[in-house]
């Protein structure tokens, strides 16, 4: 074959290898993945219709409904719950294929992502209070119902439900999701939580008492639940007062 240069043996060498780097998976990093915020906003393997952006909003903040405020959410918490979803403790078929398609550094990732997102208050979606009596919630919230072996809520995730020692955040969620979490625990259609105290809380509840104390829980958001409580409550039952 004429027209072409020669190539010596050594650069004939070192072209091949450049080629195979080029290729090798083990080298090239996926462009999706990135960076933790790449992986919000494309999905990373779970691909565009597992981008967390898509049900949890732009700037995490959930959709007043069902899909959680995910802003803030203490990192090992997050991480948790995608291992959860991915192995099929905590149910939910979106968040199965999700998780399972995210390996552990891209789920480390999207989560120390969240984790350092700085969540305003004044962003968080608007709570459904009408169906729920709140001065029951909070009596629930902040003192539990002890005849009933109900700890109070507050005794884990805080009075002003911001969440502490790995237990999460409430403020800033919407009344439909913390009622559905906590029928879910009730159902056994969630678990895994430590000593199972979710389950045996969410259990002893009324269904009724489960809705009211998660309207008194999402209104709270950072602090702010007081002013939301109907100035009919009893000044016992208004923390703060």
């Amino acid at each position: 074959m004429t027209g072409l240069p020669s190539l010596s043996p050594a650069f004939a060498v070192l072209l091949a290898l450049g080629a195979a780097g080029c290729t090798d998976p083990a080298i090239v990093q996926d462009p999706f993945e990135a960076t933790g915020e790449l992986i919000a906003f494309s999905g990373g393997e779970a691909g565009a219709t597992g981008a967390c952006s898509t049900c949890h909003g732009t700037q995490g903040m959930g959709d007043s409904n069902l899909a959680p405020r995910i802003a803030g959410l203490d990192q090992g918490y997050a991480l948790r719950q995608l291992e959860h979803f991915a192995s099929g403790a905590r149910q939910h078929p979106q968040m199965y294929t999700i998780a399972k398609a995210l390996d552990g550094e891209a789920r480390e990732k999207v989560t120390a992502y969240y984790a350092a997102v700085d969540w305003a208050v004044a962003d968080a979606p608007p709570q459904l209070r009408e169906a729920a009596d709140l001065c029951s919630g909070a009596a629930i919230y902040h003192e539990g119902i002890p005849a009933q072996g109900v700890a109070s809520c507050a005794s884990c995730h805080g009075a002003d439900a911001l969440g502490n020692a790995g237990n999460p955040p409430l403020a800033g969620q919407s009344t439909p999701y913390l009622a559905h979490q906590l029928d879910a625990w009730a159902s056994s259609e969630r678990y895994g939580d430590a000593g199972a105290a979710m389950t045996s809380i969410s259990r002893a509840l009324h269904p009724d008492d489960r809705q009211a104390v998660a309207a008194y829980a999402a209104s709270l958001a950072g602090g702010r639940g007081d002013r939301a409580l109907p100035e009919t409550c009893l000044r016992t039952r208004r923390p703060g007062r």
